[in-house]
């Protein structure tokens, strides 16, 4: 600062090699728009995106904040938070409001001790199982048909109706697994038609093996989808559709399955506000509303079921689509 007179600065090129360009693309598994975000550097700087999301991302030499650009639009790059920095944010939430209901419970607990330990062991339980989503590194591949129809959403939103009614308008293109089963067959029943009847023993020994994708207990039989009967409709040439609970994901999402995951949205209570309730409605909203908190980032294609043929023809149309144009897979297919 202390300079007088004339400065003059010499610029001359660096022999240093430059660093090989990033080249890879993520698929976002959550939302951030910059201008809500106090950690950023520069709120101007920052990328905004939704779950979904394609992104090219250009660097990662900072440890916290990535260089990168939307895939779908030719805008500058800009900065997005890294893996490791959105794992600490939601993890640090995750903490703060682990002391909140801490603080809430242990208040409570004076009057009623037994919901205290109760709601506490289910609320570590999750806790424990809390699975921080930031970004899926993905791969363009060319146009392909996908194996299997993975239909997910609240109980009652209609994933049933759909699944017939594709089966039934489409045999030759769609099946559904055959489910095993513990019970009893009756008089009307016929192995391999409506069930596979299995001891239970056998039931048992195979769910050791990991050969079902899911199972549970009704009554009391024990019901379940051995994963043979999802690759006997793949060697047909079939698309197999599967109504499953969402943590089936972890066994699906591979090449093997390929699977192709619509989530079955509820209608908003708005629109259903002149239909008569018992209650049923704003459950099943709730429900749908949770399912794709925890689980959107795992959707290829979200429909709200408002009207069901609307519905049904959406997926028929959008099943034609996937498999004739070139998608992003993650590489870990």
């Amino acid at each position: 600062r202390g300079v007088q007179g004339k400065v003059t600065f010499n610029i001359a090129p660096s022999f240093r090699n430059a660093p090989p360009p990033c080249e890879v693309y993520v698929r976002a598994q959550f939302s951030y728009n910059p201008y809500d975000d106090d950690l950023i550097p520069c709120s101007q700087a920052g990328v905004s995106f939704q779950i979904g999301d394609i992104l090219q991302v250009i660097s990662k030499d900072d440890h916290n904040w990535w260089q990168a650009k939307k895939e779908s639009t030719n805008g500058t790059a800009g900065l997005i938070p890294s893996p490791e920095l959105q794992e600490w944010r939601m993890a640090s939430l995750a903490m703060e409001e682990t002391k909140s209901h801490q603080v809430s419970c242990s208040i409570f607990s004076r009057k009623k001790k037994h919901y205290r330990d109760k709601y506490l062991a289910k609320h570590n339980a999750i806790f424990d199982q809390l699975d921080i989503a930031t970004y899926e590194e993905v791969v363009m591949l060319p146009a392909f048909k996908r194996k299997t129809l993975v239909l997910l959403g609240a109980h009652g939103v209609g994933r049933r109706h759909i699944k017939n009614t594709l089966i039934g308008n489409y045999p030759e293109k769609y099946a559904y697994p055959i489910p095993h089963t513990t019970r009893a067959p009756r008089k009307s029943d016929e192995n391999g038609k409506t069930y596979f009847f299995v001891s239970h023993d056998e039931m048992m020994a195979d769910i050791a093996a990991n050969e079902y994708l899911e199972y549970g207990m009704y009554g009391e039989a024990m019901y379940g989808t051995k994963l043979e009967t999802i690759r006997a409709i793949h060697a047909e040439g079939k698309v197999a559709i599967l109504d499953v609970e969402p943590q089936a994901l972890k066994t699906l999402r591979t090449v093997e399955y390929t699977p192709y995951v619509v989530f079955i949205g509820a209608p908003s209570l708005s629109s259903l506000a002149d239909t008569p309730t018992d209650g049923s409605l704003e459950r099943l909203v709730k429900e749908s509303d949770l399912l794709q908190q925890v689980y959107g980032h795992f959707f290829d294609l979200t429909i709200v079921n408002s009207n069901i043929d609307k519905t049904i023809e959406t997926l028929e149309k959008q099943m034609e689509d996937i498999n004739e144009t070139p998608s992003y897979l993650p590489i870990t297919y």
